[in-house]
């Protein structure tokens, strides 16, 4: 048990809760110096001086015979002088003492509030309520320099790195230019006393004039279609600040193969891209560093997860060789760079984290979904899909991981049918029709109430009802099967004209009106089959990796990304994007990449836990797996032709089955004849 003693001192027994860690030391001893010899987790960025508050702890009063402790008022020293003016500054709550002015009169119990704590656990998501360690690369030390005299030569900075080893136990410390070539004035302008931003111990990268408090970071998830940004405190782990755009890249083309195809027929195509998108991510940190009100210099660190062709575009790495096989990246490793190299307006002299790669098509994005759901630690078998245009599926449990991309296209985002738009206000996003009358009603963004409640016609009359985002595609096209416009393979059931005039023919097929009216809205034909052939290729890419995993069915489905969380999994699973499953186990769970880039900016050992885990998934290439093809066109049928799906049959009731077949064409409207299966 460590002693801060000499012989003949009168000693005192300290408790520190919740730890339980405690040892007896001299009368007087500041509370945080016997916190850090018995290596008990207090926080502080001033070292001792009274200025950041970060240390502060409660005296416990009381008789506590467990720790054979009688804890009393005069067991810490009174309110010291720099404690009365931090009250007065910033406030103190009742009971509250800073650990660093408070002094050992006594035996004590002194608790540690996790306020308080450097690990403290913050809150990232609250799906699962999951809390993580607060680790994050970046620290803050206030530090006292001594000052230069003529009997001793010795550089500014060499004093800077005597005062952090002396203050904080910092040794062999770098510096990059930039920060030195403004070190010399910031020592000055703060009388000797400045804050320095050291990463992971290692390196310092911004110098500040006397205290300062604050240091943020960035989490960004770099989506083919958007880009979402968080701005965090890095010493809370709290958001302050959330912005996202559509992937300004999207002008070269909607999806990546399309971008690829643009860079390899357009010579400097790529460094369009890449300035498309810094720009973008530029834009993105004026509006959270504005929303937030504070400095850009002050973003020291970033992570950024994105699929490969966004992760090299973004590095400024041609894509080329991952639009053909064997899909080759350039590297598929973590790595750290500085600000600088990308162009952030950020604090050139940050560092930007990139999570490692899994293959040619499954990128950083999908390791940081592994990272914030976890599948490596649990039993349960889980499946993951990231749904975009360019879905990323993840199957396994502890035992095995295996991952593969799949080529859904831009269709569930809008993107390919005649109303799609991106979710706005005014964009139909629910959808029910009456399997009777065959009558729709519908909810828009912007809105509550349903379209056949009153004062819906009013709640909209702003936004207007311009179109159906991806949520109202799926759960629209599933309504029509359930109601039996749609058949089995996705026809519209043109003989049902003459129940309701919602059905209408359009040249040999038939197409059906969902709103009508001066701004008519319609399902066509086509509609309906660039749906299908997004869930196809969704499902096959899900039961190829099931197969290899050597299971049936999942326990559990996870549906992931900014549109994955607006699904409701019951009308995904009716249209067949996914195995059937227990619908209590189907969770859309939101942006899970941008949490994981989060978790990583937060946690310097989950960079670790990624880096190695990544090293473990087996990847499995869609393009050239020979049952993929088989598999794509039994999905094609809603939900599908052959898999049955027994746990969503007990909560929704199937119309019977019916085929239309292309060639039963009678009549010149091209009515086809249909026939029920038995």
């Amino acid at each position: 048990m460590p002693n801060h003693l000499f012989e003949k001192e009168k000693l005192h027994l300290v408790v520190f809760t919740p730890s339980g860690k405690r040892g007896r030391f001299a009368e007087g001893t500041p509370v945080l110096e016997a916190a850090r010899i018995l290596g008990v987790d207090i926080d502080s960025v001033c070292g001792g001086r009274g200025i950041c508050g970060r240390c502060q702890v409660n005296l416990t009063v009381g008789e506590f015979a467990k720790h054979g402790v009688v804890s009393r008022e005069t067991s810490l020293s009174p309110f010291a002088v720099g404690e009365e003016k931090f009250k007065a500054r910033r406030g103190l709550a009742d009971g509250r003492r800073l650990s660093c002015h408070a002094q050992l009169m006594g035996d004590v119990i002194i608790d540690v509030p996790p306020s308080s704590q450097v690990h403290r656990q913050v809150i990232v998501k609250k799906a699962d309520d999951r809390k993580i360690e607060m680790d994050p690369a970046i620290r803050l030390h206030f530090v006292q320099v001594q000052e230069p005299d003529m009997h001793n030569p010795t550089g500014d900075f060499e004093r800077l790195e005597l005062a952090l080893n002396q203050q904080w136990g910092l040794t062999e410390l770098e510096c990059d230019l930039r920060t030195l070539q403004a070190l010399q004035k910031n020592l000055r302008e703060g009388n000797w006393n400045v804050t320095v931003s050291v990463h992971r111990n290692k390196r310092i990268t911004k110098i500040w004039p006397g205290f300062h408090n604050r240091a943020y970071g960035l989490a960004v998830d770099v989506g083919s279609t958007t880009i979402a940004m968080h701005l965090c405190d890095l010493s809370s782990g709290e958001v302050v600040a959330s912005s996202g755009m559509m992937n300004p890249q999207i002008r070269y083309g909607e999806d990546l193969m399309s971008r690829v195809s643009y860079i390899m027929m357009n010579p400097g195509g790529d460094k369009l891209l890449t300035e498309a998108v810094r720009q973008g991510i530029n834009e993105l940190i004026g509006e959270v560093t504005e929303l937030a009100g504070i400095n850009p210099t002050d973003i020291l660190n970033a992570v950024f997860v994105g699929n490969p062709i966004m992760h090299h575009l973004l590095l400024g790495i041609d894509p080329t060789e991952l639009g053909g096989a064997p899909f080759a990246l350039t590297t598929n490793s973590s790595m750290t760079i500085w600000a600088s190299e990308l162009g952030l307006t950020s604090n050139p002299d940050g560092r930007v984290y990139f999570l490692p790669c899994i293959a040619g098509h499954v990128g950083a994005d999908t390791a940081a979904v592994i990272l914030s759901e976890a599948p490596h630690l649990q039993r349960q078998v889980t499946l993951i899909v990231d749904v975009g245009t360019n879905a990323e599926i993840v199957v396994g449990n502890s035992d095995r991981l295996l991952a593969a991309s799949s080529p859904t296209g831009p269709a569930f985002e809008g993107a390919q049918i005649s109303c799609g738009q991106r979710a706005a206000a005014g964009a139909i996003e629910r959808v029910r029709i009456d399997p009777e009358t065959l009558e729709p009603r519908f909810k828009v963004i912007g809105s509550d109430l349903w379209s056949d409640e009153e004062g819906f016609d009013e709640e909209t009359a702003k936004s207007g009802i311009t179109g159906i985002c991806g949520s109202g595609i799926i759960e629209v096209v599933a309504e029509m099967y359930l109601s039996g416009i749609l058949s089995v393979d996705g026809v519209i059931d043109g003989s049902l004209a003459a129940k309701s005039p919602r059905i209408v023919a359009d040249g040999r097929t038939f197409s059906y009106v969902i709103r009508d009216g001066e701004s008519e809205l319609k399902i066509y034909q086509t509609d309906v089959r660039a749906i299908q052939l997004a869930k196809a290729a969704l499902y096959a890419g899900a039961k190829l990796l099931m197969d290899k995993f050597g299971v049936d069915s999942v326990d559990r489905i996870l549906l992931t990304g900014a549109f994955g969380s607006h699904i409701d999994t019951k009308y995904a699973m009716v249209l067949g994007m996914i195995p059937d499953c227990n619908l209590k186990n189907v969770h859309g769970v939101g942006n899970a990449a941008g949490v994981g880039a989060r978790i990583a900016l937060l946690n310097n050992k989950s960079r670790t836990e990624i880096e190695e885990v990544v090293k473990t998934v087996e990847k499995i290439e869609t393009a050239v797996e020979p049952k993929f093809q088989d598999y794509f066109v039994d999905a094609m049928a809603i939900p599908h032709k052959t898999a049955s799906y027994p746990n969503l049959s007990k909560t929704v009731k199937f119309p019977d089955p019916k085929i239309i077949s292309a060639n039963e064409l009678s009549g010149s409207g091209g009515r086809r004849r249909r026939r029920r299966l038995k």
